[in-house]
C-alpha cells in the first residue's frame, strides 16, 4: 500500500490529504489579501478627501477657435501652472475650459456643464456681454460668481441687483466712443459712415446709441449705417461684403467707423474695401477695440488693406517687471501651442485672464478666516486691489472702478504704431499721465502726436468727402429764371442744348475755383422753379451744390450748408419818390444849435464894440434907443460888409477885424450849403409806412421765385391777393407807372441795383427785415463749403469782392455812386465852427479886459483927495461904473457932491452928449484932448 495516498471512508470518492490541505492554505493567502487591499482602498480615499479639499476648480468659457481666446487659454494656463508650481500655496487650481464660440446659448449650456458636474467654483471669461448675461443668471442662481472681459456699452440701471454674482473685468465702451468722436471733431469731419456686423442679439446696440450722441458734441452726424450680415450665415463672404459696399459708393461721407466685427468678417471688408477704393485718398477709416486687437494676429497682406487706418487700445505699461515676466512665457507657450499664429504678442483680454486667476487665488487665501462660501468668496473678489498685468485691478459696483487711458494706434505698413493717448476728462496727451484723486493729470495736446499716415499714404488731412473727379464731376444747380440778371444770367449758346452761364454769382464762383488750391472738376445744371425747390434738390442730393442769389435762411440751414454771406441781405421797400421843396429851405444850410451860437456871438460883439467906442465915437452915443439902434446896425450890417460907422479905438478895430474874418467864414459856408440843397433835387419816399400800405390795401409787387411773397403774407400779413408777382428787373417800372402796385419789396442786394438805375424816379426805406444774406449752398458736412467760406472772407477782407461788387453792380450815369445817399445834404452843425466862434469870443473879451484896466488906472490916478472914503462900496461901485459911462473924473465928483441922494439912480444919468465943453474931462487932465470931447456940450452942474 502506498503511503502518499488517503481515503476517506465516508466519501464515496477517496482523496488525497494533501490536496485537502493545499486548499486551506489558499484559502488563508486570499483573506490576507483581501484586507490588503481593502486598507489600500481606504487609505486612498482618505487621501483623496484631503486633496479635495485643497483644490479649486475654476471653469472658464471662451472662443478658442479665435484669436482672442488662444490668447486667453494660454494666459490662463500659465498662470495656473505658475501657481500650481509653488509650493508653497496651500491650494491648486483645476482649470476646465469650455468653448462657447461666441454664442450665449453654448454659453449657457456649458455653464451649466462646468457647475453641476465639475462643480467649480467661479467662471471667467466670456468676450461678449451676451455671454455674459446668460452666464450672469445662471451663477446668481446657483450662487457661482462669474468673472466676465466684457462690459455693455450703458450700464444697465440696478445692474449689480439684476445680477449680483456677476463681476465685469472691463469697462463701459462711452469712454472709447468719445475718442472716437474727439478724432473726428479734430479733423473737422461733419459726416460719418458706421459699419458693423450684425448678429442675432443686437450687440452692438449699446454703442449705436452712444456714439450718435458722441458726434453731436463735436459738431458732426452719422449719415448711413451699414450692417454686415453674420459671417457664419453667409457662403461667400466676398460676394456679400461687396454687395454691401456697393451702397456706399453712393454716400457723400468717407470717413468709416468700424464699430465690430469678428476676426474673419474683418479681413474680407477691409480687402474688399480697397478693392472698391474706399480705403484711399480723401478716406478715414477708424476701428474700435474690438477690431484693434486683431492687429496683432492679421498677416502681413491684411494689414496693407488697412494701411492708413486709426485704433483704439486699451493702454497698460509694459515696462512693469510682472509684464515682463508674463510676456516672456507667453510669447514662449503661444508660439509652441500655435505654430500657424503670426503674431504672438498678447492682447489687453490676455492680460485679464492672466489677472483672473490672481483675482481668485487671493480672494481664497482671504477665505482662510471668514470661512468659505460662495458670498464670502464673491465679496472677496469685489475687494482685489491690486496692480497686475493689466494695470490696475479695483471694482466698484460690480466693475472696474477706473476710466481706462486709451491709445491711438495708426496701421503702417505691416505693422502699427502709437500716436497719442487720450486721457478721460482731459483729451489727447503726449504721456499717459498720472492719477489722482480728481482725475488724470496729463500734458494735453491739441492734436495727435507725431505724423499719421492716411489712406493711400497721403500725407494731408483726407477731406472725409467723396471728392468729384473727372469722371464724376460736381453737378451744381444754377437757377435758370432770376428776377436781375447782373446775379445770374442763364442764355441759350451757339450749340444746341449748350447754356451760357454769366452774372456776379457766376464771376465769384469762377474767381473762387482760382484760389482752392486744388482741381475741382464741376458741371452747370440750370434750374427752373423756385429757388426753395433748388435748395431742397441740393438737400436730396439731386444736386451736389447750387451758385447762385440763394439767401441764406433758417429753415434752410437744418438741411444744407451755406458758404459765409458774400452779399448782405434785407427786405427794401422801394416806392416813387417826390420832391421835397420847402419855403424854409433857407434855414436848413445850419442847425438850431448853429443859429443860436452864431446870435450870441453877434450880439456879444456887438456889445464889445458898444462899451469900446461909446465914450469915444459920437455916432455910439445920444438917447439909449439911438445907441441900441447904432450897435445893431452896426453888428448886422457887418454881415454883410456894410457898415459905415467909424470907429476910434484900436482895440474896436481888433474886434473888429476878427469879426469880420468869422463873418467872411459863415458867409461862405452858409452860401455853400444853400446851393447845395437847392442844386440836388431833394426827394423823398411817396409811401413811407408798410401798415399805411395794409391800410390803403394798396397792391403791391415782389419776385414769386423766392421766399419774399411768403415772408410778406406770414410775417407781414400782407393780402395774398394784393401781392403781384414780378418776374423781371424790367418790369418793375412799368408797374408802377401804371398804377398797379403803390410799393415793391425787394431784398436789399436788389434794391441797390434796380436804384442804381432809377434813383431819379424811385427812392428806398432803410431795411428793417434783416436775413443772413446771399451765399452758395453745398451738402450738409461738404468740406468743400468751408473752402469756399475761406475763400470769400479772403475776398473781403483784400477787397477783391468790393471791386468785383463796383464793377457788375456801377450805378447809371443819371445816379451817384451812392443812390440811397445822394439826395441828402446834412446842415451846418456848431461842430464846424466853435473854433472860430471861440477866436472871436476870446479876441472881444481881451479888448474889454484891456480897456476896463486902462480906465481903472486913470480913474485911480486922477480921483480928487476930497472924495469921502467913508462912502459904501455900493457908491463907489456906481461911482466906478458912472465913470465909465461918462469918461469925467471931474464931473463924476462935483455930481456925487451936490447930488442929495447917496444913492442916485443911474437911469437918470445924462447923456455925455449935454456936457460943456468949457470943462475939462479925463483926457484933459494929461494935458491932451481929442477931437470927439471938443464936439461935446458939457453944461455946468456946479457953482464956483
Amino acid at each position: 500500500m502506498d503511503d502518499t495516498f488517503c481515503y476517506d471512508v465516508k466519501a464515496q470518492n477517496p482523496r488525497p490529504r494533501c490536496i485537502f490541505f493545499a486548499n486551506r492554505v489558499l484559502k488563508l493567502w486570499l483573506f490576507f489579501f483581501v484586507i490588503f487591499i481593502c486598507l489600500l482602498l481606504v487609505l486612498s480615499n482618505g487621501e483623496e478627501t484631503t486633496n479635495a479639499n485643497k483644490l479649486i476648480k475654476i471653469g472658464a468659457i471662451i472662443d478658442i477657435h479665435s484669436s482672442t481666446g488662444r490668447e486667453e487659454k494660454t494666459a490662463l494656463d500659465i498662470a495656473v501652472q505658475s501657481f500650481n508650481s509653488n509650493e508653497s500655496n496651500n491650494h491648486k487650481l483645476s482649470l476646465h475650459i469650455q468653448d462657447s464660440g461666441r454664442n450665449p446659448l453654448l454659453a449657457a449650456t456649458v455653464a451649466r456643464k462646468l457647475i453641476k458636474e465639475q462643480e467649480v467654483e467661479v467662471i471667467i471669461g466670456l468676450e461678449t456681454w451676451e455671454e455674459a448675461v446668460v452666464v450672469g443668471n445662471i451663477g446668481s442662481r446657483a450662487q457661482v460668481p462669474v468673472i466676465s472681459f466684457a462690459a455693455p456699452a450703458i450700464t444697465p440701471p440696478l445692474a449689480t441687483s439684476r445680477w449680483p454674482f456677476l463681476v465685469r473685468m472691463a469697462n463701459e465702451d462711452s469712454k472709447q466712443l468719445k475718442c472716437i468722436a474727439a478724432i473726428i471733431g479734430l479733423f473737422n469731419w461733419k459726416r460719418v459712415v458706421v459699419i458693423y456686423e450684425d448678429d442675432a442679439f443686437g450687440s452692438e446696440s449699446g454703442k449705436l446709441a452712444l456714439l450718435p450722441e458722441a458726434l453731436q458734441d463735436v459738431g458732426s452726424e452719422v449719415e448711413f449705417r451699414l450692417v454686415l450680415p453674420p459671417f457664419s450665415s453667409v457662403t461667400n463672404p466676398n460676394v456679400a461684403v461687396h454687395e454691401e459696399l456697393k451702397k456706399l459708393q453712393k454716400k457723400q461721407s468717407r470717413v468709416f467707423v468700424v464699430l465690430h466685427s469678428s476676426f474673419s468678417m474683418t479681413i474680407h471688408l477691409f480687402e474688399a474695401a480697397k478693392k472698391s477704393g474706399l480705403v484711399g485718398h480723401d478716406s478715414a477709416w477708424i476701428v474700435t477695440e474690438t477690431i484693434s486687437s486683431y492687429l496683432d494676429s492679421f498677416n502681413s497682406s491684411v494689414i496693407s488693406s488697412m494701411e492708413g487706418t486709426l485704433g483704439i487700445k486699451t493702454y497698460y505699461s509694459e515696462d512693469t517687471s510682472l509684464y515682463k515676466k508674463f510676456y516672456t512665457n507667453f510669447r514662449t507657450t503661444f508660439r509652441n501651442e500655435y505654430h500657424e499664429e503670426d503674431n504672438s504678442q498678447p492682447g489687453i483680454n490676455a492680460l485679464r485672464a492672466y489677472d483672473s486667476i490672481g483675482i481668485i487665488t487671493q480672494a481664497m487665501e482671504k477665505l482662510k478666516s471668514d470661512g468659505k462660501s460662495p458670498k464670502n468668496l464673491l465679496k472677496k473678489i469685489l475687494s482685489s486691489n491690486f496692480t497686475g498685468a493689466s494695470g490696475e485691478v479695483c471694482f466698484e459696483e460690480g466693475q472696474l472702478s477706473y476710466d481706462p487711458i486709451l491709445r491711438i494706434v495708426n496701421v503702417v505698413g505691416k505693422r502699427y504704431k502709437e500716436l497719442d493717448f487720450w486721457l478721460p476728462g482731459i483729451g489727447f496727451s503726449r504721456n499717459p499721465g498720472v492719477k489722482n484723486e480728481t482725475g488724470y493729470v496729463g500734458e494735453i495736446s491739441q492734436d495727435l502726436g507725431g505724423r499719421v499716415y492716411w489712406p493711400g499714404d497721403s500725407k494731408l488731412v483726407p477731406k472725409g468727402w467723396a471728392m468729384p473727379t473727372d469722371e464724376k464731376p460736381l453737378i451744381i444747380g444754377v437757377p435758370a429764371r432770376t428776377s436781375f440778371e447782373k446775379f445770374v444770367k442763364v442764355v441759350d449758346g451757339k450749340l444746341p442744348g449748350v447754356k451760357n452761364y454769366d452774372g456776379f454769382c457766376i464771376k465769384l464762383f469762377y474767381e473762387v475755383l482760382k484760389v482752392l488750391g486744388y482741381h475741382l472738376p464741376y458741371r452747370f445744371d440750370p434750374h427752373n422753379g423756385t429757388y426753395d425747390e433748388l435748395v431742397n434738390k441740393v438737400y436730396n442730393k439731386t444736386y451736389d451744390a447750387a451758385v447762385g442769389d440763394i439767401t441764406i435762411l433758417a429753415d434752410r440751414v437744418d438741411h444744407v450748408e451755406f458758404t459765409q454771406p458774400y452779399a448782405e441781405s434785407g427786405l427794401s421797400m422801394i416806392v416813387p419818390a417826390k420832391s421835397e421843396d420847402s419855403a424854409w429851405i433857407f434855414v436848413k444850410p445850419f442847425t438850431i444849435e448853429m443859429w443860436l451860437a452864431t446870435a450870441a456871438i453877434l450880439f456879444y460883439t456887438m456889445f464889445i464894440v458898444w462899451v469900446l467906442e461909446h465914450q469915444s465915437n459920437p455916432e455910439f452915443r445920444g438917447p439909449w434907443n439911438h445907441q441900441l439902434g447904432t450897435a445893431l446896425w452896426f453888428a448886422f450890417s457887418s454881415l454883410f460888409f456894410a457898415h459905415r460907422e467909424k470907429v476910434y479905438s484900436n482895440l474896436t478895430r481888433m474886434v473888429v477885424v476878427v469879426w469880420l474874418f468869422v463873418v467872411l467864414v459863415l458867409n461862405s459856408s452858409y452860401t455853400a450849403s444853400l446851393t447845395s440843397m437847392l442844386t440836388v433835387k431833394r426827394l423823398g419816399p411817396d409811401v413811407t409806412d408798410v401798415e399805411l400800405l395794409k391800410r390803403a390795401n394798396l397792391k403791391i409787387g415782389c419776385d414769386g421765385d423766392s421766399f419774399v411773397r411768403t415772408y410778406l403774407e406770414k410775417v407781414l400779413n400782407f393780402k395774398s391777393y394784393n401781392i403781384e408777382n414780378i418776374s423781371s428787373e424790367y418790369k418793375y417800372e412799368r408797374e408802377f407807372k401804371s398804377h398797379r402796385i403803390a410799393s415793391a419789396f425787394l431784398e436789399l442786394p436788389y434794391g441797390k441795383v434796380f436804384l442804381s438805375h432809377y434813383c431819379k424816379q424811385f427812392t428806398t426805406s432803410t431795411p428793417t427785415y434783416r436775413f443772413g444774406g446771399l451765399g452758395f449752398v453745398f451738402q450738409k458736412g461738404s468740406p468743400i463749403a468751408k473752402d469756399f467760406s475761406r475763400a470769400i472772407l479772403q475776398f473781403s477782407e483784400n477787397g477783391f469782392l468790393l471791386s468785383l461788387e463796383k464793377e457788375w453792380f456801377s450805378p447809371s450815369l443819371e445816379c451817384s455812386a451812392d443812390v440811397t445817399d445822394s439826395s441828402t445834404t446834412d446842415s451846418l452843425s456848431i461842430r464846424s465852427f466853435w473854433g472860430i466862434y471861440l477866436i472871436s469870443g476870446a479876441t472881444s473879451t481881451l479888448c474889454f479886459l484891456f480897456f476896463s484896466m486902462h480906465l481903472l488906472k486913470k480913474y485911480y490916478r486922477h480921483r480928487v483927495d476930497n472924495v469921502d472914503e467913508s462912502q459904501s462900496v455900493w457908491i463907489k461901485a456906481i461911482r466906478v461904473a458912472k465913470y465909465f459911462y461918462l469918461g469925467d473924473v471931474v464931473l463924476v465928483q462935483r455930481e456925487a457932491s451936490v447930488a442929495p441922494d447917496p444913492e442916485p439912480d443911474i437911469n437918470e444919468w445924462r447923456s455925455p452928449s449935454t456936457l460943456d465943453f468949457g470943462h475939462t474931462n479925463m483926457e484933459n487932465l494929461d494935458g491932451t484932448s481929442s477931437p470927439a470931447e471938443t464936439e461935446i456940450e458939457m453944461p455946468l452942474q456946479t457953482q464956483n
